[in-house]
């Protein structure tokens, strides 16, 4: 969430920066005008209230039966007046927070500038192209013939876009996210949390998921619980309304969850694999820190994602998303990118993204500088470290041999137990 107060006072500069997002120029328009109402409201509801504490008291001083009797009465016409205000006040708050909270965050300045995807910025690529002895095949031809992937009774039990994880499937899926905890505790030091999948609608407000992205996420009705669809979720909201000390920044955490998304898909895109699903797995960074350190967490965040490919072995590349490509929350955002030989895909793995002080004023995070002095907001940081299915994807697929095994890469040799995934 933006600062009202600051859109008021530079409102062609939040206008001009809001644009490069794709946030309309009206839509501030509205925005600043429902503001202008509600501090009216706020004026006169106020006014109103003042006017009644001093007739309260003249009352109590009048000693004529007759003009009590018509104070009283006129002060109760005033009383319904303000309930009618305050009704209206109520209405128009809520209907500026609701536009509030629908307008996107600032890109920083250093991203680059652009319309959609297509100005987006490959800013490295790591390893070279794989050679094979046969042509690579893709996964959804070698898991089943493995015996680690099936499709058939996924879609059996719970539909299009699921699939079951058997054998060796599961435990590289579990050797995956174990092995990826312990490296960003061990090496990056981050403190592991274990948090709900299910959370309260105001932390899906505060992280930015609601509103504007609802049609998204999947919830429990009855107790209007909301299924996670990303662990930066219930991490961000740990603090959620309280002050921290600011000596203890940054606090860097880092989590297992399940997650869940409506995947509204293309006709015959992604129809094949395990590419895009309503539910999977992830291991998410979440980096609480001081305003004037969070370019340079955003740097090693993007690091720490980075690391996990490289001690997989797998060949990737960083890309800047431009302007026109942010997401609603980020300020600044990295995708790392794994290539899949089988596929013949760059397949993003992580999203490394800088949100600045946008989450924390959303969720009401803040800390108290050295020095007792008056509480400011903090920023937040959050990168998948990695998600899955797509790294089981890269590394079914760039460690395949022609004999149709798959080479466990070794750094999960010591979970997995094993050095090759064979036809059990």
């Amino acid at each position: 969430m933006l600062d009202i107060r600051a859109i008021r006072e530079r409102p062609d500069f939040f206008r001009a920066e809001l644009a490069k997002v794709g946030y309309a120029s009206a839509e501030l328009d509205a925005l600043l005008a429902a503001d202008g109402a509600r501090r009216a409201l706020i004026h006169e509801v106020e006014r109103r209230r003042a006017e009644r504490s001093r007739g309260s008291r003249e009352i109590g001083r009048l000693a004529d039966p007759a003009e009590r009797h018509r104070a009283v009465a006129e002060m109760k016409r005033g009383g319904e007046d303000l309930a009618r205000l305050e009704q209206e006040l109520a209405a128009a708050e809520a209907g500026f927070v609701a536009r509030l909270l629908e307008v996107p965050n600032l890109p920083h300045p250093a991203a680059p500038v652009g319309r959609d995807e297509s100005d987006n910025v490959v800013v490295r690529t790591v390893g070279a192209e794989q050679r094979f002895e046969t042509a690579p095949r893709p996964h959804w031809e070698i898991g089943p013939e493995l015996g680690v992937l099936d499709f058939e009774r996924g879609v059996k039990i719970s539909g299009s876009r699921f699939y079951v994880l058997r054998g060796a499937g599961a435990r590289l899926q579990r050797a995956l996210i174990a092995w990826m905890i312990d490296l960003h505790v061990e090496q990056h030091g981050y403190v592991e949390v274990y948090p709900p999948a299910m959370v309260k609608r105001e932390c899906l407000v505060g992280t930015g998921n609601l509103p504007k992205f609802a049609d998204n996420l999947y919830r429990d009705a009855e107790e209007d619980y909301w299924f996670v669809p990303t662990a930066e979720v219930p991490v961000t909201n740990l603090y959620r309304d309280e002050i921290l000390d600011g000596a203890s920044l940054p606090i860097r955490h880092v989590a297992y969850t399940p997650c869940f998304r409506r995947e509204k898909m293309s006709a015959g895109r992604d129809v094949r694999g395990i590419k895009r699903g309503h539910q999977f797995d992830k291991v998410e960074m979440v980096k609480f820190v001081h305003p004037d350190g969070s370019d340079a967490e955003l740097d090693s965040l993007l690091d720490d994602a980075e690391d996990v490919c490289r001690r997989l072995g797998l060949r990737h590349r960083v890309v800047e998303m431009c302007t026109g490509d942010l997401s609603f929350t980020a300020a600044r955002k990295f995708d790392v990118e794994v290539f899949a030989a089988g596929c013949g895909e760059w397949l993003e793995v992580s999203s490394c993204s800088n949100f600045r002080d946008f989450q924390a004023r959303r969720a009401n995070i803040r800390f108290r500088p050295r020095g007792g002095a008056k509480p400011e907001f903090v920023h937040t940081l959050n990168g998948s470290g990695l998600a899955l299915p797509r790294v089981m994807i890269a590394v079914l697929e760039n460690y395949q041999n022609a004999d149709g095994s798959v080479t466990v890469p070794e750094a999960l040799r010591p979970y997995l137990r094993t050095d090759v995934i064979r036809r059990a």
